[in-house]
C-alpha cells in the first residue's frame, strides 16, 4: 500500500482516527472460542494501532476468533518473508493485505491458498478488479482497500477544472505540473495508453510500451517536480507554486475541505484506481478462520463506513452500499478506472525502470 501524506499527518494516522465508527456497527455476538485465533498482517504504525483498536476488537466479538496483528513493512520485503517462512511450513500472518505487484509474484509460487468464494457472502458484489485470480481461476485475494491518483489543481490558478489527462501535455502548463517520480506508482504509461493510443491494451507489446515512452517524454518540459516526498508537492500545490499534478483524490478532497483552494477531477479517461487485497498463505491452518475474516471485511457496512471515515474507494458495487452521491463521489468515480497495469511491473520491471529513467526522469 502506498503511503499517504497529507499535512504531515500519514494515511496510517487518518485510519487511526476514523476507524473507531467501524467498532460501532451491530452484528450478532457470538461466544468467544478461546481456541479459535488467526494472525493478520497489517502495514504498521497508525494503520495497525486503528484496527488493533477498533476493527479488530469488533471483529472478535461478532466472530469468536481472536486477532493477533502483524506488523508488516511495505513494499516487497512481507512477499520475501512470507515466501521463505511458507517453504518452512510456517506462517507469520495467516492473512496478509498486499499490493497487486505482490499478489501476482506470490502467485508465481503458488503461495496463495485459494480462498472459496462460496464463503464470502458478497463475493457477487465485489467489482471485477477486486478479485486477484490465479491463471486457472482459482482466487489468490479479496480487495481489502482501493484509493485514486487524480487530476489536481490549484483552484486560484485554475478557475476553471480541467477535463482530460491530455491537460499535463498543453504547452500552456510549462513547468506547472508535479507528477510522481517512479513508473511504478505514477502509472502515467497507463495514462498515456488511455489518452491517446485507444487504451491500456496498448502496453501489450514492448513497440506499444515505447510508443506510450516517447508519447509520456513529451510531457518533461512541463514538470516542475517529479516528487517522491508526497507531503513536498501538497505544498506545493495549496501554495500555487506547482498549480497541477496528479495527487490522490482523498487526500486532495480532505485539503480543500480545510480551506485550502485545491480540487481534485476525475479526468474523463477515469482517475486512477490502486488497490491492496486480502491474501491467505498456503502455510497457514487457519483456513476456516480466515474465510470469516475475509467475509467479514467484505460487507457493505464495514466498506461503506470506510470510504466516509477513511476515504477508501469501495471494493463493492455501489448499489450494495448506503453512501450519499456526495459521500460517493468523495472517494470514487462512476468513470471507468485506468487500472494500473501490475502485470508489466511484475514481468518487464527492470526494463520499464531503466527506460523511465532513461526517457523521462533522467
Amino acid at each position: 500500500m502506498r503511503k499517504l501524506l497529507t499535512s504531515s499527518i500519514s494515511r496510517r494516522a487518518v485510519l487511526g482516527g476514523a476507524a473507531a465508527a467501524i467498532g460501532a456497527l451491530s452484528m450478532p455476538t457470538i461466544l468467544r472460542a478461546q481456541d479459535r485465533s488467526i494472525k493478520v498482517g497489517v502495514y504498521g504504525g497508525y494503520f495497525k494501532d486503528s484496527f488493533d483498536k477498533n476493527i479488530f476488537p469488533d471483529f472478535t466479538a461478532a466472530s469468536g476468533i481472536a486477532v493477533e496483528s502483524v506488523a508488516e513493512p511495505t513494499g516487497e520485503a512481507w512477499l520475501v518473508q512470507l515466501e521463505q517462512a511458507a517453504k518452512a511450513g510456517v506462517a507469520p500472518a495467516d492473512v496478509s493485505m498486499m499490493s497487486q505487484v505482490a499478489m501476482l509474484k506470490g502467485q508465481s509460487t503458488d503461495l496463495w491458498a485459494p480462498i472459496d468464494a462460496s464463503k464470502i457472502r458478497n463475493y457477487d458484489g465485489l467489482l471485477d478488479q477486486f478479485v486477484n485470480k490465479y491463471p486457472d481461476g482459482r482466487v489468490a485475494g479479496i480487495g481489502a482497500v482501493a484509493w485514486y491518483i487524480t487530476l489536481v489543481t490549484n483552484t486560484d490558478s485554475y478557475p476553471e477544472a480541467p477535463d482530460s489527462w491530455a491537460a499535463l501535455w498543453d504547452p500552456a502548463n510549462a513547468d506547472k505540473l508535479g507528477l510522481l517520480a517512479l513508473v511504478s506508482n505514477s502509472f502515467l504509461l497507463e495514462v498515456t495508453a488511455k489518452t491517446f493510443m485507444g487504451g491500456t491494451d496498448a502496453l501489450d507489446t514492448e513497440e506499444g510500451i515505447n510508443k506510450a515512452f516517447e508519447k509520456l517524454a513529451e510531457v518533461k518540459p512541463n514538470v516542475r517536480l517529479w516528487y517522491r516526498d508526497e507531503a513536498q508537492f501538497e505544498q506545493a500545490l495549496k501554495s500555487g507554486e506547482i498549480p497541477m499534478g496528479q495527487y490522490y483524490h482523498d487526500v486532495t478532497g480532505l485539503a480543500a475541505a480545510d480551506g485550502h483552494p485545491v480540487r481534485s477531477t476525475f479526468p474523463k479517461e477515469g482517475g486512477i484506481q490502486d488497490s491492496g487485497c486480502w491474501a491467505l498463505s498456503r502455510a497457514s491452518d487457519k483456513v476456516e478462520e480466515a474465510h470469516v475474516f475475509i467475509d467479514y471485511m467484505s460487507q457493505p457496512e464495514i466498506q461503506a463506513t470506510l470510504s466516509r471515515k477513511v476515504g477508501t474507494a469501495p471494493t463493492l458495487k455501489r448499489d450494495l452500499l448506503d453512501l450519499t452521491p456526495e459521500e460517493f463521489a468523495s472517494v470514487s468515480s462512476d468513470i471507468e478506472p485506468i487500472l494500473p497495469r501490475y502485470d508489466l511491473y511484475q514481468t518487464k520491471s527492470d526494463w520499464l525502470n531503466q527506460k523511465w529513467t532513461e526517457l523521462i526522469v533522467g
